[in-house]
């Protein structure tokens, strides 16, 4: 498919999810368009919307212009461009990484590169202990994809409750903790981020209500039933296509 007509399509499927989401302000659809058909976009970002299937989740996480959004852990920030113009100029981003990811001076995060572009204006890197979380500021949004198995990563040594609890600390009342990440099999214990780098979502779900968040509900988007949740992620054989599971939580106004 060429990159114009993917364009079009994915334009065309934004539009359409977002006209019907019913928590939609006027105008979001319109951003989150116009961030997913940015041609400034990587062609390596854009030739993972197939799977990554951004437009669906943007709509789940209802987005509006002008909202405050903190994304834990971005990696290649994939989704960070993504927020940063689906927010507009009135909106801030908060990138979030690890204390230990900042002073990484021989491998510095990838996101520092986004932030310094100007395109970017309204996004900030901020280096942060995840069991305390502060922010500049409150936000409308908590987001983070295909990372909260790593919480629990035995080189981490994280207390995931306090860092939960901060979570919830760090947004607004009424505001939105959305998770997604790979799904293990149900039952499974938590050996099992560090063997498959996924995680049961019934354990997410138990330990985020945990915090004081209300579950709101679930996106089927990411699913992929081909997947029997046995593989490490990075196997060739799934990566990219692994089920993801994606909950949304509410902090109570």
């Amino acid at each position: 498919m060429s990159r114009n007509l993917l364009m079009t399509t994915v334009l065309g499927l934004t539009l359409g999810l977002a006209a019907s989401a019913t928590a939609a302000a006027p105008g979001s659809q319109n951003l989150v368009a116009s961030a997913i058909a940015d041609p400034a976009r990587p062609a390596a970002d854009v030739a993972r919307d197939a799977a990554r299937k951004p437009a669906d989740m943007l709509a789940f996480a209802e987005l509006r212009p002008g909202e405050v959004v903190a994304e834990l852990l971005p990696g290649g920030g994939y989704f960070t461009r993504l927020f940063a113009k689906g927010v507009g100029p009135k909106g801030r981003v908060y990138a979030v990484i690890t204390e230990a990811q900042a002073k990484a001076a021989d491998k510095p995060p990838a996101v520092n590169a986004i932030a310094a572009d100007p395109a970017y204006a309204n996004l900030k890197v901020v280096a942060a202990d995840f069991t305390k979380l502060q922010l500049p500021e409150q936000a409308d949004l908590v987001w983070t994809s295909e990372n909260y198995h790593d919480l629990h990563l035995a080189r981490f040594n994280l207390d995931v409750a306090a860092a939960n609890r901060a979570i919830f600390q760090a947004l607004k009342p009424g505001g939105l903790y959305l998770v997604a990440d790979h799904a293990a099999a149900a039952g499974t214990g938590l050996d099992v981020p560090d063997k498959l780098h996924r995680i049961d979502p019934a354990i997410v779900r138990r330990e985020v209500e945990a915090a004081g968040f209300q579950f709101v509900g679930e996106s089927a988007a990411l699913r992929n039933p081909a997947d029997d949740h046995t593989l490490v992620v990075f196997d060739p054989a799934i990566r990219g296509h692994t089920d993801q599971f994606v909950y949304k939580f509410r902090k109570p106004k």
